[in-house]
């Protein structure tokens, strides 16, 4: 990746991973709150489930109730019950057979209809934090047409090939929707637009032909980058990233009925670029090249050498092998999660980033890791 100067204050970037990842990512949202970082961000930027916990803190950042140290004391009200309330639901599931006795309905227009019901009503991008005085939330999905990662926030939305649009006024269900549509039965999410509205733009080889910038047909953002790290790779002073991808797992004998074999193909090809991601980034911030803090699901919280909150134990690498579809997660499984995630997230800032961060405390103290 080319470098930048890093201009902006501190970024977030919250990965994919179905349910597990909107729990995990949850819970380091949670931590940030509760240390006054979540007020001093810049820039969130999510893919897949990560995108759902970015989106209901997003809806919900005007009603979030900051004190003089930046921390909003009503953050579990209106950030998180909603949040694990929607990972109690099967959205995958229910939406799927809705969608194929419909004719006139598809699943990903389904699953978006649940976005709208049970989160985010009728808002639109629009209705977002203003960018100008809050931080910037930018929704990544994936473009089936260039192949390129969609951009999607209050300013524009923004393929690098086609060009883009300001403004956009895009529904934020439809927006979560597809930066959430694993692939290939809950995409593509379909979007059809106006072609004046796009912005020619340098580097936009594909705009002048008028079809792509007709209809879009959107992918699970986690295809293209599933760390969501562009917006804030080389523009953030300080970098964080929140990462609940699952991790690459051996077969020896892996299924070879084509079906599963394209799905491990898949799996392998997303593996390779986001541990290429994640070796740059780490080096990085060995090489002291950037600051920042990484945590990832199958972390070892030993490794980051303070008091932390829990203990690496057979019960905390489980967490990592968690399913990743959208279907009900259990009490025990999103309390879990959701510490697993604040406690990360408090030893790798309390370790890499805040030295004098006084330690966290876990959202659900009764709930064991």
């Amino acid at each position: 990746m080319a470098r930048e100067e890093q201009t902006m204050g501190p970024g977030l970037a919250l990965s994919g991973g179905g349910f597990r990842a909107t729990l995990f990512n949850l819970g380091a949202v949670w931590r940030l709150n509760d240390a006054g970082w979540l007020k001093k961000l810049a820039i969130v930027t999510s893919v897949s489930g990560g995108s759902i916990t970015s989106g209901v803190l997003a809806f919900k950042w005007g009603k979030l109730k900051f004190d003089g140290a930046g921390v909003a004391a009503n953050f579990r009200d209106e950030v998180a019950a909603p949040v694990q309330h929607f990972c109690t639901l099967s959205i995958d599931v229910t939406a799927g057979i809705e969608g194929l006795v419909n004719v006139f309905d598809t699943i990903p227009k389904r699953i978006a209809a649940k976005y709208r019901a049970e989160l985010f009503g009728d808002a639109t991008l629009q209705d977002l934090p203003d960018p100008a005085t809050e931080p910037r939330f930018v929704f990544y999905a994936t473009s089936l047409q260039s192949g390129a990662s969609v951009r999607m926030s209050r300013k524009y939305l923004g393929d690098y090939r086609v060009g883009r649009i300001l403004n956009p006024t895009l529904p934020l269900a439809t927006v979560v929707g597809a930066s959430s549509a694993f692939p290939p039965v809950m995409s593509p999410v379909v979007v059809d637009l106006d072609p004046a509205l796009w912005q020619d733009q340098e580097g936009a080889d594909l705009f002048s032909q008028v079809e792509y910038r007709k209809r879009l047909l959107l992918s699970d953002g986690g295809v293209y980058d599933n760390m969501g790290l562009e917006s804030i790779w080389d523009r953030c002073k300080i970098v964080l990233v929140s990462d609940a991808g699952a991790p690459f797992s051996p077969e020896v004998a892996p299924d070879r009925a084509w079906p599963n074999q394209v799905a491990r193909v898949l799996d392998i090809a997303c593996e390779q670029t986001r541990r290429l991601r994640r070796s740059w980034l780490v080096g990085d911030f060995i090489e002291k090249r950037r600051h920042g803090a990484y945590w990832g699901i199958a972390t070892k919280i030993g490794a980051y050498n303070v008091d932390a909150l829990a203990k690496d134990t057979a019960d905390t690498a489980a967490l990592q092998h968690i399913r990743t579809r959208l279907n009900p997660f259990t009490a025990k499984e999103q309390a879990q999660l959701v510490n697993w995630g604040y406690a990360l997230s408090d030893a790798a800032m309390r370790s890499n980033v805040d030295t004098k961060l006084p330690k966290g405390t876990l959202p659900y103290p009764d709930t064991p890791l």
